[in-house]
C-alpha cells in the first residue's frame, strides 16, 4: 500500500472536516460537541503527519518495511476509531460511540510504542 498517499488524503482530510467544523457547524453544536469535534480533528492531524513521516522511513532504510507497514496500519486504525468516534459522536449525539473511542486510542499507543522498538 503506498501509505504516503494514504496520509496524503487523511491530511486534505482533516483539513476539510476541520475547516467544516469552524465553518458549517459554527453556532449549530453546543460548546461540549464543539470541544469533542476539535479533538477528533486535532488527533486526526497530528497522526496524518506521523503516519507520513512514518511512510517515509522504510525508504531511507530507518526501519523494515513491515514494521512500517504495521505502525501504519494501526495509525489508520487509530484514525478511523478514535477521530471517527468522535466526529460521530460531536455530530449526533450518540453516546455509546464513546465505548470506540479508546480502542482507537490503544491503536495510536501500540503504533508509536511499535514505532520506538
Amino acid at each position: 500500500m503506498n501509505w504516503s498517499a494514504v496520509a496524503a488524503v487523511l491530511l486534505g482530510l482533516a483539513v476539510g472536516i476541520g475547516a467544516f467544523g469552524a465553518h458549517g457547524l459554527k453556532g449549530r453544536l453546543d460548546d461540549y460537541s464543539m470541544g469533542v469535534y476539535e479533538k477528533a480533528v486535532i488527533y486526526h492531524f497530528f497522526h496524518a503527519i506521523g503516519l507520513l513521516v512514518v511512510s517515509i522511513l522504510p525508504r531511507v532504510g530507518v526501519i523494515p518495511q513491515s514494521a512500517g507497514t504495521w505502525v501504519c496500519s494501526l495509525l489508520l486504525a487509530g484514525i478511523l476509531l478514535f477521530s471517527g468516534s468522535l466526529y460521530v459522536l460531536a455530530l449526533s449525539g450518540i453516546t455509546a460511540l464513546g465505548a470506540v473511542t479508546p480502542l482507537g486510542g490503544l491503536a495510536f499507543l501500540a503504533a508509536w510504542f511499535l514505532l520506538a522498538f
